[in-house]
């Protein structure tokens, strides 16, 4: 399907298209460009949620039932998992589909697992675009799902209006959570597994940990859920849905959004010069000579190249 059929089949919801777009973000095929500029103004009208926590913590049962009361309210939903390495590991959502099977046959719910091998910048840039393909098709939520406490979570959830953090008893996350960054730039909590013994625990120390950190103008909640019962996930929306309302009525959100709109055009467009320099760096024998032999230090190399690339 070529970019020119792509563009109106996503504008126009079909999950062919749809799915065919994102394939081609996930590799970083040709296209890519005219792809971005057909949909673009199409995009900004979906919410999105991020949702991370540590691999067992419940997330994809989580983000079942997320979809079953967005689909009780007559909302169209997608659920993309992102997965930065492989759409094969067990971290990806679909790796086990048993737990989004009730939705498996609604035409309202698009579901996908997404590695982001051969895009430009990794999962920072191509998360965000396959998240406007969904939004140009017409979703009113999109949830992305990710794996871990890391890094790569935390440019993810940085990437979402409202950002979800899971965690359950027994995980020994919380500390890894707040070392990674996660405490800053959460939304709402959320205690999976609340059944298990330990779980009022975990809810306590990271009260405990929210209260040490910087004030902010968004209290994040922290709740309770035992998601495999159905238990809990009302709230969870509710506090999602405050979130959303929150940030429209402060202004926030069109901040945020612009943001992390300005953060991934500084990113596609370093990218780019990185790949420029390595370029020229890799046909100049004459000053990779002059490195190995002293005779040109690395600063002065470095802004030779910088010169070069940007002529």
């Amino acid at each position: 399907m070529r970019v020119d059929e792509l563009v109106p089949g996503v504008l126009g919801g079909d999950r062919r298209a749809v799915a065919r777009a994102i394939s081609a973000v996930e590799d970083g095929g040709e296209g890519l460009e005219e792809l971005s500029e057909g949909i673009f103004a199409s995009t900004g009208r979906a919410a999105t949620i991020g949702l991370t926590g540590a691999p067992g913590v419940g997330k994809s049962t989580l983000a079942a039932g997320v979809v079953r009361v967005c689909r009780a309210r007559d909302l169209r939903v997608a659920v993309l998992a992102v997965d930065p390495t492989s759409p094969y590991t067990g971290g990806a959502l679909l790796g086990d589909r048993v737990r989004m099977q009730e939705h498996a046959t609604d035409p309202s719910v698009f579901i996908r697992s997404m590695a982001t091998r051969g895009h430009l910048g990794g999962m920072a840039l191509a998360a965000p675009e396959a998240v406007r393909i969904l939004d140009a098709a017409g979703y009113d939520r999109i949830v992305v799902e990710t794996v871990g406490v890391g890094q790569a979570e935390v440019d993810v959830a940085a990437a979402t209006d409202t950002a979800v953090v899971v965690l359950a008893p027994g995980m020994g996350d919380a500390v890894q959570m707040a070392k990674a960054g996660i405490l800053e730039v959460a939304d709402v909590f959320v205690v999976n597994k609340a059944d298990r013994e330990g779980a009022h625990e975990v809810v306590r120390e990271l009260r405990q940990m929210l209260h040490l950190g910087a004030a902010r103008d968004w209290d994040p909640p922290v709740l309770t859920t035992a998601s495999t019962e159905d238990e809990g996930i009302e709230a969870v929306w509710e506090a999602i849905e405050s979130h959303r309302t929150h940030l429209g009525a402060t202004g926030a959100l069109g901040a945020k959004r612009r943001a992390r709109l300005l953060r991934e055009v500084e990113a596609l467009a370093a990218e780019r010069f990185r790949l420029e320099v390595t370029s020229v760096l890799e046909a100049d024998e004459e000053l990779a000579s002059a490195l190995v032999d002293r005779r040109v230090d690395p600063y002065a190399a470095a802004a030779m190249l910088v010169g070069k690339a940007a002529g």
